[in-house]
């Protein structure tokens, strides 16, 4: 498996996750974040490996969709580096460091 897609998945499973079905997300958290094998997947839920792969890919896609329209991820990672660029900039600015704190735990919440 590709980290570069691992990570991405990952990424947008944090950010859509409440967007998908319990099946859903059970076998994508399984499968990026624990590493499971689809066969691993497939025995948990006594399905076939067949059916775990298709909910797998369907779910990947489904995921770059909400990014598509919702763009919650890229910006996310815009904003990110506009803050990193500030704190850098400003960094004995004092009162612009906890504003850019107090934004960037609102991106962080749960």
């Amino acid at each position: 498996m590709e980290i570069e897609k691992t990570n991405r998945m990952n990424a947008l499973f944090e950010f859509y996750a409440a967007l998908l079905t319990d099946k859903q997300m059970n076998y994508i958290e399984l499968y990026y974040a624990d590493d499971y094998s689809l066969a691993e997947i497939a025995e948990e839920f006594q399905v076939s490996r067949q059916a775990v792969y298709d909910n797998i890919k369907r779910t990947e896609k489904i995921l770059e969709d909400y990014e598509k329209k919702l763009h919650m991820y890229s910006d996310y990672i815009v904003r990110s580096q506009i803050f990193d660029q500030i704190t850098e900039k400003y960094a004995n600015d004092a009162y612009l460091q906890e504003q850019i704190a107090i934004l960037s735990s609102i991106d962080n919440r749960e």
